[in-house]
């Protein structure tokens, strides 16, 4: 079985699944069993807000158990067996991609063989056989060749949990020499429009309030403090698409892609009058792990 996996900052992602990477770890059985993973003595509650910011993904061992409940979610939802053999697909920003490949392999990969843990008290027992990895944005577009084809000059825009990552296609190709990862996600966003909420209305929101005001979905709360978080999305929008232009990119004379968590935001905020040339908006979160998969099938068919 082939599993992709989209090891972001603000969620974890699969073909099929979404959850938040937040995990806490507990001694003895917590009240409830739903979303625990067991191993090794240890039991962790998976999904529960989000983990503090990790630059260096392999630092702790959080993304590799929260791998294993990403891996039994997808297992689980393909109603496969519990006893398996896997090849993992994952994915790295292209700008570091080189530097980072051994290590986040090496990470996943482990000589502890097969792997076996509990999740939501049922048993999981997976061979890992190999770790394919493959660059994250660019390889969503292996299930949207249209975007691309035809077209001489293409930016695309991942607007991750915290990174901006840009990058130019020329002729369907990456230019790895355009290549820029920028520290504007979408967890500064939400943060910052959490701020200002305070400030202008003594309310304390939650991150998921502010999502869904953005996503344009309904929510329960004081207007004035509504207003304040389309404003402020309004102005974030502002910002990325300034510093997608400081750094080189004109998005008055190329077509862009946006994808990611945050292309949802862009797309309710971008206006007529910013110019753009041509905007697509991938606002599917499971398309990288999809990506993964579907590569990780033509080097099969190969």
């Amino acid at each position: 079985m082939v599993i992709g996996i989209d090891h972001g900052y603000y969620a974890m992602k699969g073909k099929n699944i979404v959850f938040p990477t937040g995990i806490t770890a507990y001694e003895y059985e917590p009240y409830t069993m739903q979303n625990v993973l067991q191993y090794q003595g240890k039991y962790y509650v998976c999904g529960t807000g989000r983990q503090a910011l990790l630059k260096d993904k392999t630092a702790n061992p959080n993304y590799y158990l929260l791998t294993m409940a990403a891996m039994a979610q997808e297992i689980r939802y393909r109603k496969a067996g519990r006893k398996t053999r896997v090849v993992l697909a994952a994915g790295l920003p292209l700008a570091g991609f080189g530097r980072e490949k051994r290590l986040f392999k090496e990470y996943l990969l482990r000589k502890e063989q097969p792997l076996v843990f509990q999740y939501e008290k049922e048993y999981y027992e997976i061979l890992i056989e190999d770790v394919k990895l493959f660059p994250q944005g660019y390889s969503a577009l292996a299930l949207h060749p249209e975007y691309i084809n035809g077209e001489p000059s293409v930016l695309l825009v991942d607007l991750g949990g915290w990174t901006l990552d840009l990058m130019r296609l020329d002729n369907a190709v990456p230019n790895a020499a355009t290549c820029r990862s920028l520290e504007l996600g979408v967890i500064r966003c939400i943060d910052e429009i959490m701020e200002q909420v305070r400030r202008s209305s003594g309310l304390s929101v939650t991150e998921v309030q502010v999502e869904r005001v953005l996503a344009g979905s309904s929510c329960s709360m004081n207007q004035n403090a509504k207003e304040t978080i389309l404003r402020h999305g309004r102005i974030y929008t502002e910002r990325i698409l300034s510093a997608i232009m400081e750094a080189g990119f004109d998005l008055r004379a190329i077509p862009s892609i946006f994808m990611g968590g945050g292309a949802a935001i862009l797309k309710r905020h971008v206006k007529p009058q910013d110019g753009l040339c041509r905007a697509i908006y991938l606002t599917d979160v499971h398309a990288n792990a999809a990506g993964y998969e579907r590569l990780v099938g033509q080097m099969s068919k190969q």
